[in-house]
């Protein structure tokens, strides 16, 4: 059973809905993200849902990208929750885009984002998980961190990288009792994939027209099924 779960990301689309389902089953909650008032709206809805009184759901306000906000959120969590069960780093951003017309702000805002916001948030939670020679990290790739997509030159780096480091951290961990899960969800009907459709060029449009978006409590009934049974790659669909 998992008793306490940090997610970054929390606050709205896969995370939320990952965290609203974990909830359901028992467990406590941290949810990290940049707004403080989508934060407790999140909560407040999560709250309706939970099992016991005794269940905590809690919020700690963090730029993942910005790594002293990060490990002081997550060094909080710990400290009022204890080691978590598991880790979902689910917080990213995405701007398609023409390569040429993308600034290269853009560029490294995505990477800092979606890789190293991830990265941070591994190197905080590893030591207690060390520890406790036990928990599970999960990394919120994208169906465009296993093919290139067009119009998504800034976004799909970003999310290949989660996919080396899933696969090369996922050895190193086994031995000292840790798991990594890497998840691939296909394009879901989340604020940011609303966002993304509003600057699409059309070309993007039409490629990803071709496939029907999953709703965000669909992909997290497939990540937290995966979590429990112990798998390493979850793609839905």
């Amino acid at each position: 059973m998992i008793k306490h779960a940090i997610i970054t990301g929390g606050s709205s689309g896969i995370g939320k809905a990952t965290a609203k389902l974990l909830a359901q089953q028992g467990a406590n909650i941290s949810l990290i993200a940049r707004d403080r008032s989508k934060l407790e709206v999140a909560r407040q809805e999560i709250k309706k849902v939970i099992i016991n009184s005794e269940q905590q759901i809690l919020i700690f306000v963090s730029d993942v990208s910005i790594q002293p906000e990060i490990d002081a959120a997550i060094e909080n969590a710990i400290a009022l929750l204890g080691t978590p069960d598991v880790l979902i780093t689910s917080a990213g951003i995405a701007h398609p885009g023409y390569f040429a017309e993308i600034p290269i702000t853009v560029f490294e805002r995505t990477m800092a984002v979606n890789y190293f916001g991830s990265l941070y948030a591994v190197k905080a939670v590893l030591p207690t998980m060390e520890e406790a020679k036990q928990g599970n990290i999960v990394l919120i790739s994208s169906g465009a961190g296993i093919v290139g997509i067009y119009g998504y030159t800034a976004y799909c780096p970003s999310k290949f990288a989660l996919r080396g480091l899933a696969e090369s951290l996922r050895g190193e961990l086994k031995p000292k009792g840790i798991r990594v899960t890497i998840v691939y969800p296909p394009d879901t009907n989340t604020p940011q994939l609303t966002a993304e459709n509003k600057i699409k060029p059309p070309e993007t449009i039409k490629i990803t027209a071709t496939a029907k978006a999953w709703e965000a409590a669909a992909v997290a009934k497939e990540i937290v099924q995966g979590v429990k049974t112990g798998r390493y790659a979850i793609a839905p669909g």
